[in-house]
C-alpha cells in the first residue's frame, strides 16, 4: 500500500441527477473514511398524498421525478389497482408497455450519450463532443427524440402522461401514429448497432473492478420484465411476491445521506439494468443478446460500471417489445373502453422496474378512496448501499493512483449507476436523544 495521504472531497458529482457527495481521507497509506454522502433535502411526497382521493395519487407522484415520472405513475397506478381491485384489459396494458419501453429508451440513451460518453471520452460534458464526433451526437439526439415523440403521443406529453389513468385510458393514440411509431422503432435496430458499435469501441475505458453482490429485480414469467411480476434476487432460487416488498427491502437511516438506504440478503444489493441483466438474461429478446455477445457482456456481470452497456442491451429489448406491442394493437384494432372505477378501502403495494431499477409505491385507501398513508421505495435508494459498498472495495485497490486519477474514477462509478438522488430523498423519521 503507498504510504501517502490525500483528502478528496467532491462536492456535488457532475452529470447525474440531484446532489451526492465524495469524501476520502487517507492519512500514511491508511484509509480513515470513504462516504457517499447525500445531502439532498427530503421532499414528502408520501405526505402529500394522504387525504387526496386515489384518482389523484399518480399525478402527484409523477412529479417525484421528471426523467421517470412514467414509471412513477405506472407503479402508482399499479398499487391503487391493486388496492381497489381493478383489473386492466390486454389492450390498456399492451399501451402501458409500450409507453413504459418509450421511457427506457428516453432515459438510457440520455445516460449513455450524454452523461456516460464524456467519461469515456475524456471531456467534461458533451459539448466539446459536438466538435470531435458530430455523426455520434446527433444520432444520440435522434434516438431521444424518437422516444420523446413517443411519450408524447401515446402519454400526451413528454414527461407526466395524463393519458392513462386508473383502469386504462382517457385517451387512445391513433392507429395511423401507432402505425407509424412500429415502423420507426424497428428502424431504430440499425441506429442501435451503430451506437454499440461506438461503445464496444470505448468499452475497455471502464476500470476492471468486481465486487460479488446480490442483484434485485422484476421478474415476469414471459417476457424480459419491467412493467409486472414478482421480486427476483440473485441470491434466492423462489420469486418474491411484490405485497412483501418490505421483506426485501429493509430500509433504514444512516448519518452520511437524507436518503434512506436498505438491504436485504446481503450488506447491499443492486437494482437497476445490470441486476435485470443478470436475472433475466434468458428473456432478452435476439437482437439485444446478439449485441451483448458481440461487445463481451456475459451473465452474470459483477462490474457496476459496466450497467452502462447493460442500459445499451435494454434499448434493443424495448426496441423489439415496443413493435411486438404495436403489431399486437394494430391486428386487433384499437377500441374505446369505457373506465369507471369505484372507491372502496383497501391496500395494495405495486411495482414496475424504473429505468434505474425496481421501484415500489404502496398505498392504504379508506371506504371513500382517500389515501390514509403511503410509501415510495426508489431505486436510487436502494442503490445507495451498494455504491458505498463498492466505494469501499474500489479505493484500496486503486490508492496507488494519483489523487485525481482516484476522484475520477469514483465519479464514474457513481455515474455507471446513473442515480436519481433528488428521487430518492423521501420523509424521514428521526429520533433525537
Amino acid at each position: 500500500m503507498s504510504h501517502k495521504s490525500m483528502h478528496i472531497d467532491v462536492h456535488h458529482v457532475t452529470r447525474v441527477e440531484g446532489h451526492g457527495n465524495i469524501h476520502v481521507d487517507i492519512e500514511n497509506g491508511s484509509i480513515n473514511k470513504i462516504e457517499w454522502q447525500v445531502p439532498e433535502a427530503p421532499r414528502f411526497f408520501e405526505a402529500m398524498v394522504v387525504g387526496r382521493h386515489f384518482s389523484e395519487v399518480a399525478t402527484i407522484v409523477s412529479r417525484i421525478c421528471g426523467i421517470c415520472s412514467i414509471s412513477h405513475t405506472f407503479s402508482s397506478l399499479k398499487a391503487t389497482e391493486t388496492a381497489l381491485g381493478v383489473r386492466l384489459s390486454e389492450q390498456a396494458e399492451r399501451l402501458r408497455r409500450m409507453l413504459l419501453c418509450g421511457e427506457h429508451l428516453q432515459s438510457h440513451i440520455l445516460h449513455i450519450g450524454y452523461l456516460a460518453a464524456p467519461d469515456l471520452l475524456n471531456t467534461g460534458s458533451v459539448i466539446p463532443l459536438v466538435a470531435t464526433h458530430k455523426e455520434i451526437v446527433l444520432l444520440v439526439i435522434k434516438l431521444h427524440r424518437l422516444a420523446n415523440e413517443t411519450c408524447d403521443i401515446i402519454g400526451g406529453r413528454t414527461t407526466h402522461p395524463i393519458r392513462t389513468t386508473v383502469g386504462g385510458w382517457t385517451m387512445l393514440p391513433k392507429p395511423r401514429e401507432i402505425e407509424v411509431l412500429k415502423k420507426r422503432w424497428e428502424e431504430t435496430i440499425v441506429d442501435l448497432r451503430t451506437l454499440g458499435s461506438v461503445l464496444k469501441s470505448l468499452v475497455g475505458g471502464f476500470p476492471d473492478f468486481t465486487r460479488d453482490t446480490e442483484y434485485v429485480c422484476l421478474r415476469e414469467q414471459d417476457e424480459y420484465g419491467i412493467y409486472d411480476g414478482e421480486i427476483k434476487s440473485s441470491d434466492v432460487n423462489k420469486n418474491i411476491p411484490l405485497a412483501d416488498y418490505r421483506r426485501v427491502t429493509n430500509e433504514y437511516v444512516v448519518a452520511q445521506s437524507t436518503a434512506k438506504w436498505a438491504k436485504f440478503n446481503r450488506e447491499s444489493y443492486m437494482v437497476g439494468a445490470l441486476s435485470r441483466f443478470n436475472n433475466n438474461y434468458a428473456q432478452l429478446s435476439p437482437a439485444a443478446k446478439t449485441i451483448a455477445a458481440d461487445i463481451g457482456l456475459a451473465a452474470t456481470c459483477h462490474n457496476p460500471y459496466m450497467n452502462t452497456v447493460a442500459q445499451l442491451i435494454e434499448c434493443f429489448n424495448v426496441c423489439e417489445r415496443f413493435a411486438a406491442h404495436a403489431a399486437w394493437l394494430l391486428d386487433k384494432g384499437l377500441k374505446e373502453e369505457k373506465v369507471s372505477v369505484a372507491p372502496r378501502e383497501g391496500q395494495g403495494a405495486n411495482a414496475v422496474e424504473a429505468p434505474r431499477g425496481i421501484l415500489f409505491h404502496d398505498y392504504t385507501f379508506d371506504k371513500n378512496g382517500i389515501c390514509t398513508s403511503a410509501n415510495c421505495i426508489i431505486p436510487t435508494n436502494q442503490n445507495h448501499n451498494s455504491i458505498q459498498k463498492d466505494f469501499e472495495a474500489l479505493v484500496p485497490r486503486i490508492i496507488g493512483q494519483p489523487q485525481d486519477k482516484i476522484a475520477l474514477t469514483m465519479e464514474m462509478l457513481v455515474r455507471a449507476y446513473d442515480p436519481c438522488i433528488s428521487c430518492s430523498t423521501h420523509m424521514l423519521k428521526v429520533n433525537f436523544k
